[in-house]
């Protein structure tokens, strides 16, 4: 049953391969750290939420807005297959009423801030940057890409990082939650040039102040399309969700 609808559109994702050690204390029970060719990745995404529906309802002045967050990948064994999703450790976004919602009733790591973003568009080539207020500094991730979308790869590292289809959310020892997230396969712009300016260690903690000045082992810039949020269930210890 959908929880949420909307519109994920331009969404920029920074990609970093790190070691698995620093991503361990935040995976859920019942999961497992999901890798691609033996690397574990965490991705600064930033991304536009439009037209936002929840159980079909649009709530006044909260149905487009930007989203930041850091996220990595992790997989979960159901039955006889994978279910393959993300975790989120921070999302921020400038709608304080997201963040009450999200983190009272769901447990998640939402944080309200000033946010903005910047897309233009000349000849052949754009321009899209996202810009987040942390603590008195502002922080962000910028890309220059072409204009035609082009397929994702089968079994590329860019396909790995977009076709993660679950997310959970560990409630504390034994606790987690998990929900199913329902899109279309997305097409990528070429990327050709792009900007990371932020304090990892600040906004997410001193684990990962590895990444400050380190590079990104991809960027990608994705299309986005209309999205659906299914309700959220627990997740059993029997791998089993009730």
């Amino acid at each position: 049953m959908q929880f949420l609808t909307a519109e994920w559109r331009n969404l920029v994702m920074a990609n970093y391969a790190v070691d698995p050690g620093i991503l361990q204390p935040f995976v859920p029970a019942y999961t497992e750290l999901d890798t691609w060719q033996d690397r574990c990745y965490v991705s600064l995404v930033g991304f536009l939420f439009l037209n936002t529906r929840i159980k079909g309802v649009r709530i006044p002045f909260h149905q487009s807005f930007e989203e930041v967050n850091l996220r990595f990948y992790v997989q979960r064994r159901h039955q006889d297959a994978w279910r393959r999703g993300t975790v989120f450790i921070r999302e921020l976004v400038p709608r304080p009423l997201v963040s009450m919602v999200a983190n009272t009733l769901f447990g998640e790591h939402y944080r309200t801030t000033r946010m903005a973003h910047e897309l233009m568009v000349q000849g052949n080539q754009q321009k899209i940057a996202y810009r987040w207020q942390w603590k008195r500094r502002w922080h962000a991730l910028g890309v220059t890409a072409a204009t035609e979308a082009v397929d994702i790869p089968a079994e590329s590292e860019a396909e790995f990082i977009t076709e993660h289809y679950w997310g959970y959310t560990g409630l504390g020892p034994g606790r987690t939650t998990e929900y199913a997230v329902q899109h279309p396969r997305w097409q990528v712009y070429p990327v050709l040039d792009y900007s990371v300016e932020t304090d990892f260690a600040a906004l997410y903690g001193q684990a990962f102040s590895v990444l400050n000045g380190s590079r990104p082992t991809s960027v990608l810039w994705a299309a986005g399309s209309p999205v659906s949020v299914e309700h959220r269930q627990r997740v059993a210890a029997s791998s089993q969700a009730l």
